[in-house]
């Protein structure tokens, strides 16, 4: 089958703005927002129920952001706003612990329950703090963001400031901080701005370039020695492409905003490559949560498991390289990710997706929300690539508009 490399991106604008507006933010909100003690009840079923009165701190975050996010660039709906400040004034109120680092899970009534090494609640915060500062307009919240966007940094880059996670036997590090400083400091500056941004994104995309992008082995490590080495241990070999891709569409979204830098196309074009060779499941579709790195046995045994985020990261990553190379092979990859994703983990029936698949595209759980998965991943996918498209649609030649607009599926194909 030959496949045309001209994808019909006014069909993707379309689908992803409809499951966006009509299936995937209705199944949320306005259910939601928890009106007697503020924040948001997330922990669904597939059609809805609450399973789980409980709050998980950074999703607290990351639907506040969303909810602000919507009002600052979709339309000001007066109930957007007001549903972001339910999860404001909880994290702001409840949230954070004695010594300035926040929590990570709460009972319904904002009471702490486990706090956990990592500064990722702190991450979403500053998201959240700066949309919200950006569509009520409020110069406190703003400040907070950035004050706290600060002591993110820090955290970074302070050894010792955070409880490391294992001993000093076999020091390591994972990409994990670097690429969510990237995108936290992307969502800063896009929306109320702070001066320290690009300097810090330029640090964190060279410490990845250097220490995690392997071009001789062709992937992108998860972990590696503080000076850049593979662990030749489980841990150490584990790749996970889903978060490498994501990283990579950070990157690319970077080199968006720097007028098409060429050397930051290649390299997020190099890393979705790699994790693409690795990741994508050529015998049932979609991509698998995890791989070693010398394809040797993983040691987690939820390894070869379809999680719903990997799927979002990955159609907004070849969307995102299509736009920007105009290479054919990203618009392939794009359709057979998106038809994938859209065709096993979409509830046609309540709305959202599912979390968790087998293999084999089965269900393994009705779960909607729980401590790790919430309205983030999903609505973020569908909002950035309608966004990204309204962009290239509106600045495209004419002739690619009228294209796009001849056919009624997403990739025309001949035979």
């Amino acid at each position: 089958m030959e496949i045309s490399s001209e994808p019909n991106l006014k069909y993707y604008q379309n689908f992803y703005k409809q499951q966006l507006l009509e299936d995937t933010v209705p199944f949320w909100f306005p259910r939601s927002i928890d009106e007697e003690y503020g924040g948001y009840l997330f922990m669904r079923d597939a059609d809805g129920t609450l399973l789980d009165d409980d709050k998980a701190v950074w999703i607290q975050g990351r639907g506040a952001w969303l909810l602000s996010t919507l009002y600052n660039t979709v339309e000001p709906k007066p109930e957007w706003l007001a549903g972001a400040k339910k999860g404001i004034d909880f994290l702001r109120q409840y949230c954070f612990d004695t010594d300035g680092r926040m929590f990570f899970h709460m009972n319904r009534a904002g009471e702490p329950i486990r706090k956990r090494r990592y500064f990722f609640s702190e991450t979403f915060a500053v998201i959240a703090f700066a949309a919200y500062a950006k569509a009520s307009g409020d110069e406190e919240i703003a400040a907070e963001a950035r004050q706290l966007f600060g002591k993110c940094i820090e955290y970074a880059t302070t050894p010792g400031l955070i409880t490391p996670k294992f001993t000093g036997t076999r020091p390591a590090k994972g990409i994990g901080i670097p690429m969510i400083m990237i995108n936290t400091a992307q969502q800063l500056r896009d929306t109320i701005g702070d001066e320290r941004c690009d300097e810090w994104i330029t640090r964190w995309i060279a410490e990845i370039e250097k220490d995690f992008v392997k071009d001789d082995i062709r992937c992108v490590m998860e972990q590696v020695s503080p000076t850049g080495e593979i662990i030749d241990h489980f841990d150490g070999r584990t790749l996970n492409p889903g978060h490498a891709i994501e990283g990579a569409w950070f990157i690319l979204h970077e080199a968006k905003h720097r007028q098409n830098d060429p050397h930051l196309i290649k390299l997020g074009c190099r890393m979705l490559y790699y994790m693409w060779e690795r990741g994508w499941d050529k015998e049932y579709g979609g991509i698998i949560y995890f791989r070693d790195v010398y394809n040797k046995p993983v040691q987690e045994y939820w390894h070869d498991m379809k999680f719903w985020w990997p799927q979002n990261e990955t159609i907004i990553a070849t969307l995102l390289a299509y736009l920007m190379t105009g290479d054919p092979k990203y618009a392939e990859w794009h359709r057979q990710v998106h038809e994938y994703a859209y065709a096993h983990f979409h509830d046609r029936e309540h709305g959202e997706w599912f979390g968790y698949l087998h293999r084999d595209g089965r269900l393994s759980s009705s779960i909607k929300g729980n401590l790790f998965k919430g309205p983030f991943h999903l609505p973020r996918q569908e909002w950035y690539c309608w966004q990204i498209l309204n962009g290239y649609l509106n600045t495209a030649p004419a002739a690619a508009n009228n294209a796009a607009a001849e056919h009624n599926e997403p990739l025309a194909a001949s035979r």
